[in-house]
């Protein structure tokens, strides 16, 4: 009933309160009337963008399609496979970044603890707190100072994800150079055989929408 009171409407949109007020015709009550609304665009029928309630989902999905083009790519198209190729050595890169970080992450924890034990040593046994204190806060200051530094060349918090991060960074550029990996090509690969994943982080949640949409239909 519902369906054919929509097709009677001539226009290809109309406002979401008159969409609520036909789906809540011959309804008991107004909750009823808003769960047949969210039926009807979960399953396609209409497509609702804010207080707008598109009635012809096919004429959007066409227009859609003409303002982003998606270049498709076959399964043997030569470019997918260079990709392939490039995704593995990439992989093999970040994992062998990854253990060089944390290795690096391993001896800075051993560096802290020898720190400590001689600290330790030189409070109770060889100094005293007196003697000791003033030491420990200028070696405070001096990884205050530090991690100032490190903010001001990476641009990153001074934790220890930030220079994590840094520090993998270094060493994947690192790699890929000893290995003639060429980045500049791998994202240009990527960009063209996997266009959706690269206009997610451009286009408003409601193109998306009605692309994954117009992906459903084309199905």
């Amino acid at each position: 009933m519902v369906k054919s009171r929509l097709r009677e409407v001539q226009n290809s949109w109309i406002p979401y309160s008159d969409f609520l007020r036909i789906c809540g015709e011959g309804c008991s009550d107004r909750e009823q009337g808003i769960r047949i609304a969210k039926t009807l665009d979960e399953s396609g029928t209409v497509i609702i963008l804010g207080n707008i309630v598109f009635l012809k989902p096919e004429q959007v999905v066409k227009a859609i399609g003409g303002l982003i083009p998606l270049p498709a790519t076959s399964p043997n198209d030569p470019r997918r496979k260079e990709l392939e190729h490039m995704e593995k050595q990439k992989v093999a890169i970040d994992k062998k970044a990854d253990a060089l970080v944390r290795r690096e992450l391993w001896c800075g924890l051993g560096y802290f603890i020898v720190q400590t034990a001689a600290f330790m040593r030189l409070t109770f046994w060889e100094l005293s707190w007196d003697v000791m204190e003033p030491i420990c806060f200028y070696v405070t200051s001096l990884y205050c100072m530090a991690g100032y530094a490190f903010f001001l060349r990476t641009s990153k918090d001074p934790s220890f994800e930030g220079f994590y991060q840094s520090r993998f960074n270094v060493k994947q550029k690192k790699l890929m150079k000893l290995h003639n990996f060429d980045a500049a090509r791998y994202n240009e690969l990527r960009k063209f055989v996997t266009p959706a994943c690269h206009l997610q982080g451009r286009l408003p949640l409601q193109f998306l929408h009605l692309i994954r949409f117009a992906t459903q239909i084309e199905r």
